[in-house]
């Protein structure tokens, strides 16, 4: 079997493996990073892009500060005791320096964004500027290893191109300008006819994609070898230490020995049936992820071999999903939830939950409720609002829809006609729509104050009043399709220390092994403290891991 040395190894090419990688070359080490599948960037690429990271230096452009104390406060009460204080501490300290590391020494850079933490009535709470949105960049500065990286998800793609989250709120709840961004989109995008000639994709960058081009460019310039189709087959033990792994380099077998360590950052394990079932509770499926097939926790099962202790193997970032059928994964209703005239029913046609909450908190709420959910919604939703797999009317009649989205999307011209469709009680939701007109009147969703916090309103509608998220049930025809426990990702893995050391069954670490992201047990716990949170310890702890491999004073 051929063999290389290298000081550190990384596995996985998303944003956590390639901020490790920078970092371990940045402190003068020889870096290998693997790839399983022939594209770059995993999740990371085709996610949000965003990063939560408490006292960072770009709130001060908005007159804006944090404190160390606040912010662990918050995680504390967030999180409670599924975490050590030691880690969040460590998460606290070592993300604003990573950020500045990263921005001070990269090309990756972030703008603060007015999104507000998940859980703003907790105590330490901000109703923004803790989450980074990465900076739009030319698909150009990539040159053909542009095709090489993953594209974004189906759902954040409007007509061919992407938006920054700032843009996409604005277009979502119709804010002021929204026309006008939507105007200047389109036209960039279609008169860049060098590269539609080319491809669909747009040449300006955004979101995941803007993140993990970024971190690309950032690798490109310092030579670090990344190799595509090289999925991590074993680790290497030698003496109790990790000292390298067994790649499977485009199907040959290749030892590679790591001097300093082996980092793992190879995503999460959502596409992976046997451990799903095993570790998540039901009802679950595959086919709820909205992330690539590629994550089936090959590094779980290698860190585990190893004797590698495994937790928080029971959570996900979960988010309410639905899926057309020939789509190869489902899409997650981020935003549109909080919507008004937008709402979740069960089986007896009554709203059982806050629609407008984040979607982590949804999703935790469909994951305990046994029988499938809908959602429900009003022609002058449909016709105002992008929802679920549909554009607003105006560029996405009913007339037009395909027999994908006929075979999810119900439609009737009675709320009863609606509830015998979906197979829901009709007089629970024909009360649900005597309620919701009601609470809509006075501004106050008396069942789940839907509307109550700062993050609630973040994406309802500013033009409707009293309640941007609030509105009747009360224009024919009505709308309906099923939405199931989705996730963007598990976040049960390896037990980490605050080095992002792998822990064993006895809390001791395995000298040479590091893991990061969503193949690590999350910092975050059980919960989603903001926008940002699977992205933002990823960096840091990927970050910190390649500093302590390579010897450096975190």
């Amino acid at each position: 079997m051929d063999s290389i040395d290298v000081d550190v190894l990384v596995v996985g090419s998303g944003a956590g493996a390639l901020t490790a990688a920078i970092t371990a070359h940045d402190h003068g080490g020889k870096v290998l990073v693997v790839e399983k599948s022939d594209m770059y960037g995993g999740t990371s690429a085709t996610s949000g892009g965003g990063i939560w990271i408490p006292c960072n230096h770009l709130m001060a452009k908005h007159g804006q500060s944090d404190t160390p104390q606040a912010a662990l406060t918050y995680l504390k009460a967030c999180i409670g005791d599924a975490v050590s204080e030691d880690r969040l501490k460590a998460y606290v300290e070592n993300a604003p320096k990573m950020l500045k590391d990263m921005e001070d020494k990269s090309d990756i850079c972030f703008v603060a964004t007015p999104y507000a933490d998940y859980l703003t009535e907790k105590e330490g709470s901000k109703d923004g500027w803790r989450t980074l949105d990465p900076v739009p960049m030319s698909a150009t500065k990539l040159g053909k290893e542009f095709f090489n990286m993953r594209p974004p998800h189906p759902q954040t793609i409007f007509g061919g191109f992407t938006i920054t989250v700032n843009e996409a709120k604005k277009i979502i709840t119709r804010a002021k300008g929204w026309k006008m961004i939507m105007a200047k989109l389109m036209l960039s995008y279609r008169l860049d006819i060098p590269m539609r000639m080319k491809s669909k994709r747009h040449r300006r960058l955004c979101l995941g994609n803007a993140l993990v081009g970024r971190c690309l460019t950032s690798a490109f310039k310092r030579k670090i070898p990344i190799w595509r189709n090289s999925p991590l087959k074993s680790l290497i033990e030698t003496q109790g230490k990790v000292t390298g792994a067994i790649i499977t380099k485009d199907g040959v077998d290749m030892q590679v020995n790591a001097a300093r360590g082996v980092i793992l950052a190879a995503g999460g394990f959502e596409h992976n049936t046997n451990m799903r079932e095993e570790n998540l509770p039901g009802p679950t499926d595959t086919k709820w992820s909205a992330t690539p097939g590629q994550n089936t926790g090959d590094a779980h099962i290698a860190a585990a071999a190893v004797g590698a202790n495994l937790t928080l193997m029971d959570a996900a970032w979960w988010g309410p999903s639905v899926r057309l059928p020939h789509n190869d994964r489902s899409r997650v209703l981020f935003a549109e939830r909080a919507l008004p005239g937008v709402y979740i029913v069960n089986h007896k046609g009554e709203r059982y939950l806050n629609e407008a909450a984040s979607y982590d908190e949804v999703g935790r709420k469909l994951q305990a409720h046994p029988k499938t959910s809908w959602v429900i919604f009003d022609r002058r939703a449909r016709e105002k609002y992008g929802i679920g797999p549909l554009y607003p009317t105006a560029v996405h009649p009913d007339s037009k829809w395909t027999d994908a989205i006929k075979a999810v999307v119900k439609k009737s011209d009675t709320i009863a006609g609606l509830a015998e469709l979906i197979g829901v009680d009709a007089a629970g939701l024909e009360s649900t729509a005597e309620k919701v007109a009601r609470y809509s009147e006075t501004g106050i969703d008396e069942d789940f104050a839907s509307g109550s916090t700062s993050y609630d309103r973040y994406y309802g509608d500013p033009s409707i009043t009293p309640n941007p998220c609030l509105a009747p049930l009360a224009k024919a025809p009505f709308y309906a399709f099923p939405v199931y426990p989705g996730d963007i990702g598990t976040k049960g893995g390896v037990d980490v220390d605050v080095n992002a050391q792998a822990l064993n069954k006895k809390g001791t670490p395995i000298g040479g092994l590091y893991a990061t992201g969503n193949t690590a047990s999350s910092v975050m716990g059980y919960t989603y403290p903001g926008a940002g949170s699977t992205l933002g310890p990823a960096m840091t702890f990927g970050y910190v891991a390649a500093r302590h491999a390579m010897g450096a004073n975190t």
